[in-house]
């Protein structure tokens, strides 16, 4: 009989600086971290799945230069934004399929705490990795109350989770630029 795969999730999103197709810098670290502790030279004994949670806009004018749009624009604002969002996952499908990971990717919208736990329960991964900026409660007085995704996971999902921080040379002058 042949052996169990685990199976990872990782959260993956893109760079607040770069923004787009760019993963972020914890983005990349989680993945590093997990291909370099955990998956070693043992490709075939693991399957990574990579989500990306999109946010979208509160008022659902991402990017609009204007107020006058027609449906069209709309349209065409939508699908030049999934062509943005397929090429941040497209950077992991492509370092696993170099690496000879198996992987899998998708995109879900809303809120990045209740889809990965959503996610996590559908899912049912054996491993989730998140990283982390570093962004703790006393650092960003917006997260006092809300916390951070990363925290947030940690506490509530339903398997274990492993939370990547940024190294130190690689955090930004500002941390919430990542």
């Amino acid at each position: 009989m042949g052996e169990e795969v685990t199976r990872i999730m990782i959260g993956v999103n893109e760079s607040s600086l770069k923004g787009y197709p760019n993963p972020s810098i914890s983005s990349k670290g989680a993945f590093e971290w997990t291909i370099n502790k955990i998956v070693r030279n043992n490709v075939s004994a693991f399957n990574l799945l990579f989500l990306h949670v999109h946010v979208p806009d509160q008022n659902g004018y991402e990017n609009m230069d204007s107020i006058y749009a027609s449906n069209e624009d709309f349209k065409n604002m939508k699908q030049k934004e999934m062509v943005r969002r397929n090429h941040l996952l497209e950077y992991f499908v492509n370092r696993c399929n170099e690496i000879g990971v198996p992987c899998a990717a998708w995109i879900k919208e809303g809120d990045p705490k209740e889809v990965i736990l959503n996610e996590v329960k559908r899912i049912r991964p054996d491993l989730l990795v998140v990283g982390s900026r570093g962004l703790g409660p006393f650092k960003v007085s917006a997260r006092v109350l809300v916390g951070t995704v990363s925290e947030f996971c940690w506490k509530h999902a339903e398997c274990p989770v492993m939370t990547i921080k940024r190294n130190a040379d690689e955090t930004p002058r500002d941390p919430v630029d990542d």
